[in-house]
């Protein structure tokens, strides 16, 4: 595994690739690396040739007020399980690399960007839309793989892509779990015991809503309700909407076309993101 910081010798290396044809795959992640990243490295080790990680805690996705310098970090950890997982190129720039100075440039992405987590975060769309287009220009991979737990993540980088033309396929990965159900998340870690058994009703809230989707529930507010029963655990339910699958505008009840029921809530001083797609049988 080579580990590069700068985007010239980044293209050196994949220029080398390229010349030979090869499929690269890309995995962007801002590191603290766990179970649910691995399994797009292994997504990505499946459909392509050559992967590429990235590792960059990116600032402008970051509020004012949010953990940008309490983000936890363990490069030569991460560099470590990449090297195991068979990574061909680690890519870990720092924030002069990314953003050189006078940098003023952003990308603005639309509709998609402005609910959910949108609503409570300013500007994090803007600043994710941003790094995300930087890297597919630094990187040019052919596939690259995102978590599902980032539904409204993947939703504004695949609209993205498909704007800016860029010729790249978005794969989603689904979102990989602890034993106990907790969606794996790099902030995990600042959960304390007691705060983490709390979390779990997250998880439950969103499986009883799916339970009863799949048993034949279609009304949006009763399944809301459903889930919203399982939270009284958490310290602050920041949203719990469910959404239209393309769009992510709130969906139509009864429900008649794929829909997501999105969350997020704080546990402790932890803020948790998760999700469950609610799919209509197929005809």
């Amino acid at each position: 595994m080579q580990t590069i910081t700068t985007v010239a010798e980044l293209r050196r290396a994949l220029a080398k690739v390229r010349h030979v044809d090869k499929r690269v795959g890309f995995v962007p992640t801002m590191g603290y690396l766990h179970d649910g990243h691995l399994a797009l490295v292994a997504a990505s080790r499946a459909q392509c040739d050559v992967t590429v990680v990235s590792i960059f805690v990116n600032p402008t996705q970051f509020g004012p007020n949010e953990d940008l310098s309490s983000y936890p970090r363990a490069f030569l950890r991460d560099e470590k399980l990449c090297r195991d997982a068979g990574v061909a190129i680690l890519f870990a720039p720092d924030a002069q690399e990314v953003y050189p100075s006078r940098f003023e440039t952003f990308v603005e992405p639309g509709e998609l960007a402005k609910s959910l987590c949108g609503a409570f975060r300013p500007g994090h769309f803007r600043g994710v839309a941003t790094v995300v287009c930087k890297l597919f220009n630094m990187v040019q991979p052919d596939v690259v793989f995102f978590g599902q737990k980032d539904f409204q993540q993947c939703a504004v980088v695949r609209r993205m892509a498909i704007d800016l033309n860029f010729p790249i396929e978005i794969v989603t990965v689904p979102t990989v779990r602890e034993p106990d159900g907790l969606a794996m998340s790099s902030r995990n870690r600042y959960l304390s015991e007691e705060e983490r058994r709390r979390a779990l009703a997250i998880n439950r809230g969103l499986l009883a809503a799916a339970h009863e989707f799949r048993s034949g529930e279609r009304n949006v507010e009763r399944l809301v309700a459903i889930a919203k029963g399982h939270l009284e655990t958490v310290d602050r339910l920041q949203y719990l909407e469910l959404v239209d699958g393309d769009t992510l505008k709130a969906a139509d009840s009864p429900l008649r076309r794929p829909a997501a029921l999105c969350a997020a809530a704080y546990v402790g001083s932890t803020r948790l993101i998760d999700n469950v797609i609610l799919a209509l049988p197929t005809p």
